[in-house]
């Protein structure tokens, strides 16, 4: 079995074969689906998705770029919906300096409520990294040291590009990396997921965005995230159903999944 730790689901660019495309997500292997949020309405949305199908589990947050507008009164909402049995973790947060730098004070403020609440809450943090790297490492440090139980504080530095020395930081700071068609589509990538030890990658998708070649600039979904396990695969000599085993080994470590669906 594959899992797609990352795929927003509950978007409204699934709604009209949305049976269909999770049927083709089980033809191609890939039994379980994390869905990760953007805001609270995305939550709720990613919650009803899992009380109708099988597979599904979600993750509660405020997207770095929704924090701009953001209350406190959302993030108590965040913080309660945690306590969800099908949400397993934390995301997706972190820093996003490509759009918008007018609020990234705002942004860190969040990014630090946020660690805190998957210490408090022992849940994956899983991050969203654009154009931010240094502050993003940085403000993990600062926070983990000041965790009364730091080794609760793990995750994903989720759509991973690289380079090969934040895989690094990653892993001593007890993340793993999520690893999408940006893995296929890009040699730069390949490269720097190439010195990561398997037992450090998750697999995703971030569907509807970063869809793979042959399907690139169309929709993603996760069926397609055969291909990415397929160039894992090759890129690290092994065999599809070695990179299969490790990856959803990880997955279900990390994010306390079950062993069967």
């Amino acid at each position: 079995m594959l899992i797609d730790t990352h795929a927003h689901l509950y978007l409204d660019r699934f709604d009209e074969d949305r049976d269909a495309m999770l049927e083709r997500a089980r033809a191609a292997g890939v039994g379980i689906i994390l869905m990760p949020a953007i805001d609270v309405a995305s939550i709720h949305r990613a919650l009803r998705l899992c009380e109708t199908y099988e597979g599904l589990y979600a993750m509660a947050a405020l997207h770095p770029s929704e924090t701009k507008t953001a209350t406190g009164e959302d993030f108590a909402a965040v913080a309660a919906l945690c306590d969800h049995p099908k949400v397993v973790a934390v995301g997706e947060s972190g820093l996003d300096y490509y759009w918008d730098r007018s609020f990234d004070e705002r942004q860190q403020a969040f990014f630090r409520r946020h660690i805190r609440l998957a210490a408090e809450k022992d849940l994956p943090l899983v991050l969203h990294n654009r154009a931010a790297s240094e502050d993003l490492v940085r403000i993990l440090r600062e926070e983990r040291r000041a965790l009364a139980r730091p080794e609760r504080l793990r995750g994903v530095f989720h759509c991973f590009e690289g380079p090969a020395a934040l895989a690094e930081e990653a892993a001593a700071l007890g993340f793993l990396i999520g690893v999408g068609g940006l893995l296929v589509n890009k040699k730069a990538v390949a490269r720097a997921v190439a010195g990561a030890p398997l037992s450090q990658i998750v697999l995703e998708t971030d569907a509807p965005y970063l869809a793979p070649e042959p399907h690139r600039g169309r929709r993603n979904e996760p069926a397609y995230l055969r291909l990415v396990a397929e160039r894992l695969a090759e890129l690290k000599g092994l065999t599809v159903e070695e990179v299969e085993r490790i990856t959803t080994g990880n997955a279900r470590r990390l994010f306390g999944l079950p062993a069967e669906t």
